[in-house]
């Protein structure tokens, strides 16, 4: 008997079998259907560490997938190389009648997409990308004159009216797998090594959304040493748990975390509708600031060693850990940009490279926040006292001596730089910069 035709599941951020939209949309087709993961070098070849735990999170993520599509009949390829190079050689290999997968915000994936999406059509393939991780996307959440919002309350105050119930509802995409998976023979995953990366030795953490930390969740989530944070952004990045079931967990348990999901939709709708982000300042008058960029001083920020306790607390978790928590993040961002005089981007980089829910759109929206530069940003002359914020949220020092325990003793070194002089500096040098603003 004639196979069904075969079409592809591109996984790219949404590693999951479960409420996957693209995948449930492929399925409502007739096609064997072959999911498909592509280890793309445009992006392995820029990573600078080869124990970067955000490969090693991906690839454990694979194999988890591939074991579970081999028990019914199938399996996960794999592919290592330029997405539209490795087209080329499945198409000649395979023919797909389609390739579907979700959209993907970013500049360089719409650049790829596009490059993709043109070649298979020129080969009369189909390729059809959808709404997965967001509720709301591109310019579905805009001002009545059609343009974009670049603050943020009154975006999530339409978010908010335009939310419908439905939209939190899963895709019952992994009930609908079995019998439909390509079954030929396929090559085994590369290995880790095999990709050219070791392991990392950090510790990946499951969400924490209960209903009961949830409801805590506004008041535990501004104190480091309880660390009240979901660790729920490492998930959302790649995909292994669905935006709509954090909406649905958290709907009518927590406004304070439902804000949250909403601040990363803004972020994304801020990269989508300003590309420009990525690279310079949203508020371009910001680019004419003329950054002190000591190489001596961004290193001793890097290494966390400041001397201001709270700032390289934050430093020395992410450096441990590849995550740092989100009070902490905004303290560390103020002390390189304000205190330290130091370009945005080199924190931006910084935290590129060692976070592991790196997250473009979040990550440049919260740089620029502390910068000044950004949308819906902090007025320039605000800085934050990393010793006030210390006192205040970490009173008993326990978050601190988890991280500096040396703080208090001779070892400890003297601040790099005193904060007073630093905060003037700072707001004399935006305003001569800024003319005045």
């Amino acid at each position: 008997m004639e196979k069904s035709p075969l079409s592809y599941f591109w996984l790219r951020r949404d590693l999951r079998l479960e409420d996957n939209a693209g995948l449930h949309a492929l399925l409502a087709h007739g096609d064997r259907v072959r999911l498909l993961f592509i280890f793309d070098t445009d992006i392995l070849d820029k990573l600078q560490d080869a124990d970067d735990a955000r490969v090693e999170f991906i690839h454990a993520r694979l194999q988890e997938l591939d074991s579970r599509l081999r028990a019914l009949g199938g399996a996960l390829r794999v592919e290592r190389g330029r997405p539209l190079e490795v087209f080329g050689r499945l198409v000649a290999e395979e023919r797909p009648r389609a390739v579907f997968a979700n959209h993907d915000y970013e500049p360089y994936a719409r650049e790829r997409d596009g490059k993709v999406g043109q070649w298979l059509q020129s080969q009369g393939i189909d390729f059809k990308t959808f709404k997965d991780q967001v509720i709301f996307e591109k310019d579905e959440v805009v001002k009545g004159d059609g343009k974009p919002y670049t603050v943020f309350t009154p975006y999530a105050r339409q978010w908010r009216a335009r939310f419908e119930a439905r939209m939190a509802e899963a895709y019952p995409s992994a009930e609908r797998l079995d019998g439909r998976l390509a079954t030929e023979d396929i090559a085994p995953m590369p290995s880790l090594a095999e990709l050219g990366f070791r392991p990392s030795g950090l510790r990946f953490h499951e969400p924490r959304t209960s209903e009961q930390h949830l409801r805590r969740y506004a008041e535990t989530r501004d104190w480091p040493a309880q660390d009240g944070s979901s660790r729920l952004s490492l998930h959302l990045r790649f995909g292994t748990r669905s935006v709509r079931q954090a909406a649905r967990e958290a709907l009518g348990v927590s406004e304070t975390f439902v804000n949250e999901l909403i601040w990363r939709e803004f972020y994304m709708a801020i990269l989508w509708h300003f590309p420009h982000v990525a690279e310079r300042a949203f508020k371009p008058a910001y680019d004419r600031i003329p950054w002190a960029n000591d190489e001596r001083l961004f290193e001793a920020w890097c290494q966390g060693r400041t001397g201001y306790p709270l700032v390289d607390a934050g430093m020395r978790e992410l450096n441990a850990t590849g995550h740092m928590h989100n009070r902490v993040r905004m303290v560390v961002a103020s002390f390189l940009t304000k205190h330290l005089l130091i370009d945005w981007r080199w924190g931006e980089a910084y935290f590129a490279r060692k976070l592991l829910d790196f997250d473009l759109a979040a990550n440049n929206g919260g740089w620029q926040w502390a910068a000044g530069s950004g949308c819906d940003a902090a007025p320039y002359f605000r800085v934050f006292n990393p010793s006030l914020q210390a006192k205040k949220f970490d009173p008993q020092g326990v978050y601190i001596r988890r991280w500096v325990p040396e703080f208090d003793s001779l070892t400890y070194p003297r601040p790099i730089v005193e904060h007073e002089w630093a905060r003037k500096r700072a707001l004399e040098t935006y305003k001569r910069a800024l003319g005045g603003e």
